[in-house]
């Protein structure tokens, strides 16, 4: 069942480690095919390098495991949520990056500070609120993914324009139309991350782009008039990024 799906979220996976987003076992990927209403993800606590394809676990939307020898991932409840409220998502990254990790233990939002930011989330990355001891205890992963969503509904945040959060003092999760596009944007929030640290220690001065040119960096790469790189129609009589 899944076997393309499972095979795109080991390589997802995989590229964790790679891109330097986990340390040991922090991190999981997952993918969901929205027609058979199943989605794959990693096996709990497995060592990167002793992982294999078929090690990935298919999961319900009402978080049953359907197929695999191995539990799934301890965030499954909280991939669960996200996919049954965020329709668009195909692919969904949760690391412990430590760049990201420092702005969720401040308990702050990553600032749009820079076109790096800007050229892939439409303004600042919500920090959600901690968890409550309450929902600590009753279902943790659980209401860590209805926190999130319900930040987002909160601040009217579009979470297909800007796909990821930090909960506070835990981590990031980021998503996407596809796995590899959910790693993708979770190794763009690190590095954003990284930027606005050094961006706030260098000066107290106000450091948000403008929003003229956050318009210009994600609409240029986002919508209907996109022409960034090879797949837009505009893109051959435009320049490439810097």
């Amino acid at each position: 069942m899944l076997e393309d799906l499972k095979k795109e979220v080991y390589d997802a996976n995989m590229r964790l480690p790679q891109l330097g987003l986990v340390t040991f076992t922090w991190g999981n990927v997952s993918a969901i095919d929205r027609d058979k209403g199943l989605f794959v993800i990693k096996p709990s606590g497995v060592e990167y390098d002793k992982m294999k394809p078929s090690d990935m676990v298919v999961v319900d939307l009402d978080g049953k495991v359907v197929e695999g020898d191995m539990n799934p991932s301890s965030d499954t409840p909280t991939h669960t949520y996200l996919y049954n409220h965020f329709p668009n998502i195909g692919g969904i990254v949760h690391t412990h990056s430590p760049w990201a990790v420092s702005f969720a233990a401040a308990k702050m939002d990553i600032p749009a500070v820079s076109t790096t930011h800007a050229d892939t989330f439409y303004g600042d990355i919500p920090c959600a609120p901690a968890l409550t001891k309450k929902q600590i205890e009753e279902a943790y992963e659980l209401n860590t993914g209805k926190v999130i969503v319900d930040e987002f509904e909160r601040r009217g945040v579009d979470p297909d324009a800007v796909p990821a959060v930090l909960v506070s003092q835990h981590g990031p999760f980021a998503w996407g139309p596809t796995a590899d596009k959910a790693v993708y944007n979770a190794k763009v929030l690190e590095v954003s991350a990284e930027i606005s640290y050094h961006a706030l220690q260098l000066t107290r001065d106000e450091t948000h782009v403008p929003q003229y040119l956050l318009d210009k960096h994600y609409y240029r790469k986002h919508g209907k008039n996109a022409y960034y790189g090879q797949n837009n129609a505009k893109s051959k009589s435009h320049a490439e990024h810097e």
